[in-house]
């Protein structure tokens, strides 16, 4: 069982929290108290109550309570004109700061493309020209690769892997024929 203390806490806050500028007083719903009882509604409805009020007071000829509805009318007026002119106020900040943020957003882009611009790959990038090897002064060290290959002393028959033929001496030529002197193997070089 709630006791009624904590109920009346929670009301009375939940006043204080509904009084006040900020919020949305556009959409709050509002209890009037004015001169034939309590009006409620957004503050819209509160308006265009208290002006049909004014208009059949108008009709009846009472003028004192035709001021008075027109009066409430105004004061929600008022307040309704200066919510929406902080929603407007807000909603051009808000525009101000989303133009800033991508103004900055397209600032860091077009900064990207610059340096990938100027990051360009290598393979794709236009090469130097070749410096004659002539040229001493170029700056450039020389290396075993760079340098002429010297020729080989030795032949071209010289590098297969065939056996030579044995020359004939005497003493070899009576006792085995000629021919079946190159199936030997002969010992390497």
């Amino acid at each position: 069982m709630k006791s009624s203390r904590s109920r009346s806490r929670s009301k009375s806050s939940r006043n204080r929290n509904s009084g006040g500028g900020g919020g949305n007083v556009v959409n709050r719903v509002f209890d009037s108290s004015g001169p034939e009882g309590k009006v409620r509604g957004t503050p819209q409805q509160i308006i265009d109550k208290y002006n049909q009020l004014a208009r059949d007071a108008q009709l009846s000829g009472d003028r004192v309570a035709t001021e008075n509805f027109q009066q409430h009318a105004e004061h929600y007026l008022r307040m309704l004109s200066e919510a929406q002119r902080e929603i407007d106020a807000r909603r051009e900040e808000q525009e101000r700061q989303n133009r800033e943020r991508q103004a900055e957003r397209d600032r860091e882009r077009a900064a990207r493309q610059e340096q990938d611009s100027q990051n360009v790959d290598p393979s794709t990038a236009p090469q130097p020209d070749v410096v004659a090897d002539g040229d001493s002064d170029s700056g450039l060290v020389e290396t075993p690769e760079s340098q002429p290959k010297p020729k080989s002393t030795r032949s071209s028959s010289s590098r297969s892997r065939k056996p030579k033929p044995k020359p004939a001496t005497d003493d070899a030529a009576g006792s085995e024929p000629a021919a079946d002197s190159g199936s030997a193997p002969e010992a390497a070089e």
